[in-house]
């Protein structure tokens, strides 16, 4: 009789499972389970509908930094299935790559349904049967197998892989089969400023800031962005990640200090000083000095130092000058709030990863009970590396279930 898999969820964790699994063990009976009536919607709108698939980072030490949960636990797994095997998994199974500048990963097609139809063709070529509208209501171990009911039907594991991401319900019940699970906080979110010295500017960015969290060791450099409601671009994006647990701690009330030019005060300050000397005439509000410091944030930066719009080099004073160089180097911003990064809402928290064994991504508490994805405890920064997170995970659990 062939063993009976059953995957919760029909995202990209729960596909690329239920299909390194089939190829691994054509005689495999594998369902997955979906609660809405469509399947891998998060992977339509991910990378803006083009679907940033991984990210082109080729060394295990160096790809496990970008993870700020889940890094120690994930080194072993990248040496098993990490991106480069990503990238000729996707190239075997019809999907042409392209890298781009900044080393995202994307289809050639630009579009985020040829992964979709990469996954959906690929199953049912693999004979894995898709159920949609089945929301878990209760998941049970009988013996040495899983029930699992939903609300119109009734199904019967030899083992199960749950695969559902960031499902609150699904944690609920995990917690009930005894796995501990860490409480969720948003990880991946724009910070919402409102300051006069970035209102009315929104589009302009700077190429190499340095962003700090105040009162933390949470630091990252960076383009910035500033937009209508504060501050964003991936600067920001990583430190929303790496200070996800701090920032929930703060109830997102808190301050972020920014050297837009990445540069020490003094330094910025003796430019200052020079650029006094040769300027005497100039109007300071006129024209940004520094070529990472766009015209309309250097005007918003002058003003606060506070420089009057129509003061000369000549006439500004050391204290204003002094100001000034703060401003480029310290302007400390109080911020109140978040706001989630497109669709691409990522969470902190989920199963404990103490209690997953990583070579197998199978529970140490249930045999036969496997995970992968965002239902762990284990996110990133944005640039496709949740999304190796599955396939890494999805790869090394397929293979497991198919022994």
């Amino acid at each position: 009789m062939k063993q009976k898999i059953i995957i919760i969820g029909g995202g990209a964790a729960g596909f690329f499972t239920a299909i390194n699994a089939a190829e691994n063990n054509p005689d495999l009976n594998i369902t997955i389970l979906e609660k809405s009536n469509k399947v891998l919607q998060k992977v339509k709108v991910s990378g803006g509908g083009r679907c940033n698939i991984t990210h082109a980072c080729f060394t295990p030490n160096e790809l496990v930094e970008f993870y700020p949960r889940g890094k120690k636990e994930l080194l072993g797994p990248f040496h098993q299935f990490m991106t480069g095997d990503t990238m000729e998994w996707f190239e075997d199974h019809g999907v042409n790559l392209k890298i781009e500048n900044d080393n995202r990963i994307f289809p050639e097609s630009n579009s985020s349904q040829t992964i979709i139809d990469c996954f959906t063709e690929n199953a049912k070529n693999k004979g894995v049967n898709l159920t949609l509208n089945q929301e878990v209501e209760s998941i049970e171990k009988e013996n040495s197998q899983f029930v699992i009911q939903t609300k119109t039907n009734k199904f019967i594991a030899d083992k199960l892989i749950i695969a559902s991401g960031s499902n609150p319900k699904i944690w609920e019940l995990i917690s009930k089969l005894g796995h501990h699970i860490v409480a969720p906080v948003p990880s991946l979110f724009t910070f919402k400023i409102n300051d006069d010295r970035i209102k009315e500017i929104p589009g302009v960015s700077v190429a190499n800031a340095t962003v700090q969290l105040m009162d933390s060791k949470f630091e990252s450099n960076g383009p910035v962005l500033i937009t209508h409601w504060g501050l964003s671009g991936p600067a920001i994006l990583k430190l929303s990640s790496f200070g996800a647990l701090f920032l929930a701690e703060k109830n997102y009330s808190y301050s972020v200090k920014i050297n837009w030019l990445s540069k020490s005060t003094s330094t910025v300050l003796h430019k200052l000083n020079i650029l006094k000397r040769e300027n005497v005439k100039k109007q300071i509000i006129l024209r940004s000095p520094f070529k990472d410091i766009p015209k309309r944030l250097w005007e918003k930066l002058v003003i606060a130092s506070p420089i009057r719009k129509d003061q000369r080099w000549a006439d500004v004073s050391n204290k204003q000058l002094s100001q000034l160089a703060d401003q480029l180097t310290n302007s400390v911003f109080e911020a109140y709030g978040k706001t989630t990064f497109k669709e691409e809402f990522v969470t902190a928290g989920g199963v404990d990863l103490k209690e997953i064994n990583f070579k197998r991504f199978e529970s140490k508490i249930h045999k036969n009970l496997f995970f992968a994805g965002e239902v762990l405890n284990i996110d990133a920064v944005t640039g496709g590396f949740n999304f190796q997170n599955a396939w890494t995970g999805g790869f090394i659990a397929g293979k497991a279930i198919a022994e």
